[in-house]
């Protein structure tokens, strides 16, 4: 049967009436509606409810589109977690811009790459950064306007910019008639991968995607009205995993977070009654091992996601103990952030503690809005079996992929071949269907000949009752090729020595897995709290 000759495409079109562009910004349209007077946004003293976060979403917008900027303009904003951030990721959208939110770690050079590459129109910084802003705008050619957040609780910076923030909201109308995209495809955000090697690469979301992957966020972390989520995870990072949009569409509450600080954290999760907050294994640690003087006993569970590297099972089982229930989220920039969850099946519920936490630390199986997940050989592109042994390639497919990388052709193409996004994770699928991560492809020590995961051998050394973060990476080895070196930050107060991280891997390990240099130190960390483990190589390499 011809296109032609089937009923079902005959007089049956899209129209106004039965097809609307999917795009987050109906999210804070319908929580304006339903939930008006409810607190959308809690900031130290500041509320903001839903009808009024909706308002100031819309002034910032009419403000941009007063200047100009619409469809194909990037608008940059380098903030920590405060209100304005969160108004950027509507009001901008809602003008037809592209947000770009910038990781606000940066130095002056990288910042005046992205903001060059980019094109960026404007940039909303917080006066806290001031110092790398105007240094990356002192090399540019064309920059961009300047508008400063002017925040109370910053305790540092100067204001550099044309005007304040909330002297541009009063350019625009708290009733600014925005528009959805004509299209769904049209570009949402653009975020940037941390550039190990180059610069970085500038990944292209879609309104359609953004949308998507939030409804995501909300199914895998049980978000509802109720909830009230701590924002422990950047936004700029995967525009807040997307929970920026996934928390406003249940109409839930947002508590902003200048900073993370474990005595804040648990105070604000205290006082507020949080139900969920994010953050890669860094920010459990710093709960884990934070003063006792800090810490408090709720009386509720918060649901925990983090993401990043896996979370050993000590991390899972010890946060477990002080309230806290792990789900283990796994994606990249390039997915708009986490894309499969270790999910819940029932018959764990019997499982003891430590084969919960073992089971827990998987990168699990795909979203519901995410379409397909494989692990494969990259070369053959043939899947890898079902034995939990087996290391291919994650590869992933679907609406909640990325358009591509911005002016990079050649990238896109090499990470889309063959049909599917190419991760670059190395992993193996259990027998149940889940994936488990074993390291990335070029974090795995080949010694003598044996494949060794990294991540097996940081699993081992996190469960030592004296280790608070360690990280293990390939030093060159004359006899084997590559032998094991690990990095490690003994917890604080507690003295530890070579002599007993080997002891301890020997009764936990194969010998060829064990650590021949153990070198004590603090770890160099991305803004989002994963490893930098290039650096520990190339420290490997010179000792």
């Amino acid at each position: 049967m011809t296109h032609a000759d089937n009923p079902y495409e005959r007089a049956l079109d899209k129209g106004p009436a039965n097809f609307v562009p999917l795009t987050p910004i109906g999210f804070i349209e319908r929580s304006a509606l339903v939930y008006p007077q409810k607190t959308a946004v809690v900031y130290g003293e500041r509320r903001f409810t839903w009808a009024e976060f909706h308002a100031r979403s819309r002034r910032l917008a009419g403000a941009l589109a007063g200047r100009g900027l619409g469809v194909g303009d990037t608008v940059s904003v380098m903030a920590p977690n405060v209100p304005e951030m969160l108004e950027a990721h509507f009001g901008v959208p809602m003008s037809g811009a592209v947000l770009n939110a910038i990781n606000y770690r940066l130095d002056a050079d990288t910042l005046r790459f992205i903001l060059g590459h980019a094109q960026t129109k404007l940039l909303i910084a917080d006066r806290e950064y001031s110092k790398v802003v105007a240094r990356a705008l002192d090399g540019m050619s064309s920059p961009p306007v300047v508008i400063d957040i002017d925040d109370p609780l910053c305790e540092h910076g100067r204001c550099i910019g044309e005007k304040d923030y909330e002297s541009l909201l009063a350019e625009g109308a708290p009733d600014f008639d925005y528009r959805y995209p004509e299209d769904e495809w049209q570009a949402i955000g653009l975020g940037y991968t941390s550039g190990t090697t180059g610069d970085p690469k500038g990944v292209v979301c879609s309104h359609r995607g953004a949308y998507l992957n939030a409804i995501g966020q909300i199914l895998a972390f049980g978000l509802s009205p109720r909830s009230r989520y701590l924002w422990t995870l950047p936004m700029f990072h995967c525009n807040g995993w997307t929970y920026t949009w996934a928390v406003s569409a249940t109409g839930g509450m947002h508590v902003c977070l200048r900073a993370v600080d474990p005595a804040r954290i648990f105070s604000l999760i205290e006082e507020h009654e949080i139900s969920h907050l994010c953050g890669a294994p860094v920010v459990l640690n710093l709960l884990l091992h934070a003063p006792k003087e800090v810490k408090r006993r709720f009386g509720h569970r918060v649901e925990v996601a983090t993401g990043g590297a896996a979370p050993p099972s000590a991390v899972i089982e010890a946060m477990s103990n002080m309230g806290f229930d792990v789900t283990h989220l796994y994606g990249l920039t390039e997915t708009y952030g986490p894309t499969t969850v270790c999910a819940w099946q029932e018959e764990w519920d019997s499982d003891d503690v430590e084969t919960l936490a073992g089971r827990m630390a998987r990168q699990g199986v795909i979203y519901p809005t995410m379409q397909a997940l494989r692990i494969a050989d990259p070369e053959t592109m043939v899947d890898t079996p079902w034995d939990g042994e087996t290391i291919g390639e994650l590869m992933l497919r679907g609406n909640t992929v990325m358009r591509g990388y911005l002016k990079n052709p050649t990238a896109t193409d090499e990470a889309f071949r063959g049909g599917w996004f190419h991760t670059g994770d190395l992993g193996v699928r259990h027998p149940d269907g889940y994936v488990e991560i074993k390291d990335r492809a070029k974090d795995i020590i080949i010694s003598g000949g044996e494949n060794i995961s990294s991540l097996e051998v940081e699993e081992c050394l996190f469960r030592h009752p004296k280790i608070m973060e360690a990280a293990v990476v390939a030093r060159p080895d004359e006899y084997w090729g590559e032998s094991v070196c690990a990095f490690i930050t003994p917890i604080e107060g507690q003295a530890l020595s070579e002599e007993e991280v080997v002891a301890w891997c020997r009764e936990h390990i194969a010998g060829f897995k064990i650590p021949r240099t153990v070198i004590f130190d603090e770890l160099p960390k991305t803004s989002t709290g994963k490893i930098q483990k290039f650096f520990l190589r190339e420290r490997a390499k010179k000792m």
